[in-house]
């Protein structure tokens, strides 16, 4: 288990080790069972990491891409390399944008220094990629709070519906979706958490689950189906989810099963939130028909938690990570400036 910092238990996925020359990173393919940390000390390793979701999550990618590269220049600083390492990391999910940004940042930062400054540089700008990401959740979980408050005064304990893990396993700190409710559990309000399991890899099960218990926090984990029945019987109040990446137009792209969660919430009125960093919003996608989807292996799917196939040999399967929520099903979007109708990010975040 993690150490426990002030009171609360300290799971910071990532941790820089410049002194030798590597990264530490939590294996999230081991939990809840087991907290491992693994070393990661070349580009492939980190590659690897991400490609596998042993770092899983839009920002935390991101943050691991950026010490991949400063690692692979640690080796050699040629531009071939930059350029190769770049590729290699950016080939490893193809969702979510923050791993283009982080590398990108990362690269225009080192590509007209000499190969004797670049790793240092680089390294340097991992640190601020990742320093930035624990500011940026902390304030959209400031922004998050009024929102609770508001339904706190009417309403305790507040319902909160949540799908797959984005918490702070998946960040630096602190989480995206779930920051609003542990500055609101630390508050003294009252909150219950349903989680929705999030089938197929179960990160909601394995992972908020986790997360919530270690900072004791009420929570029930249902299963995927459920979450609309639940919101027919007025047992959710809100809806908090992360994405992986949001168009132009406020169309949220996030773990597959988002878009199904949105439809149950417009049909029964309640509020349905995106809480992203702007380091999510591609402004370079008009709409979520833009935005690539991963699709991941059929094992993931047929493989429940063992060796033995939940279906008949030789059934055809389709896993696609992600959905994409169109923007008129949001009731906003919560970023680290504050809180916005989907179609309105510009207002926010002026160009």
């Amino acid at each position: 288990m993690p150490t426990s910092v002030a009171g609360a238990i300290d799971f910071h996925p990532l941790r820089p080790r410049p002194e030798a020359d590597a990264i530490e990173i939590v294996d999230q393919t081991r939990l809840p069972h087991e907290w491992l940390t693994v070393r990661i000390a070349t580009a492939d390793e980190a590659a690897h990491a991400i490609r596998t979701m042993q770092v899983r999550g839009a920002p935390l990618i991101g943050a691991t891409a950026a010490y991949g590269l400063a690692l692979a220049l640690r080796a050699d600083a040629s531009d071939a390399n930059l350029g190769a390492a770049r590729a290699q990391l950016l080939a490893t999910r193809p969702t979510a944008v923050n791993l283009r940004w982080a590398l990108d940042r990362c690269v225009r930062a080192v590509e007209s220094l000499p190969p004797s400054a670049r790793a240092a540089a680089a390294w340097r700008e991992a640190d601020a990629i990742a320093a930035e990401d624990v500011t940026t959740n902390r304030a959209i979980g400031e922004h998050g709070l009024r929102l609770i408050e508001h339904l706190a005064a009417h309403t305790q304990p507040v319902q909160i519906l949540t799908h797959c893990n984005a918490g702070a396993l998946a960040t630096l700190a602190f989480g995206t979706a779930t920051a609003p409710i542990y500055l609101a559990h630390e508050a003294g309000i009252t909150v219950h958490v349903w989680v929705s399991e999030t089938r197929p890899r179960l990160q909601g099960a394995k992972l908020t689950t986790w997360e919530l218990r270690a900072r004791g926090v009420p929570h029930t984990l249902i299963v995927d189906a459920a979450g609309a029945a639940l919101m027919r019987q007025g047992r959710v109040d809100i809806v908090l989810v992360g994405a992986d990446r949001v168009a132009a137009n406020g169309d949220v792209c996030n773990k597959i099963g988002t878009y199904e969660k949105a439809l149950a919430a417009k049909d029964n009125g309640v509020p349905f939130y995106a809480a992203v960093p702007s380091t999510t919003i591609d402004w370079t996608i008009a709409d979520g028909a833009g935005i690539p989807i991963e699709e991941r292996a059929a094992d993931e799917v047929l493989l429940l938690g063992g060796d033995a196939s939940i279906a008949p040999p030789g059934t055809a399967v389709a896993n696609p990570a992600f959905d994409v929520t169109p923007a008129r099903l949001l009731t906003g979007i919560i970023t680290e400036r504050g809180v916005c109708a989907p179609g309105k990010l510009r207002t926010l975040f002026p160009e």
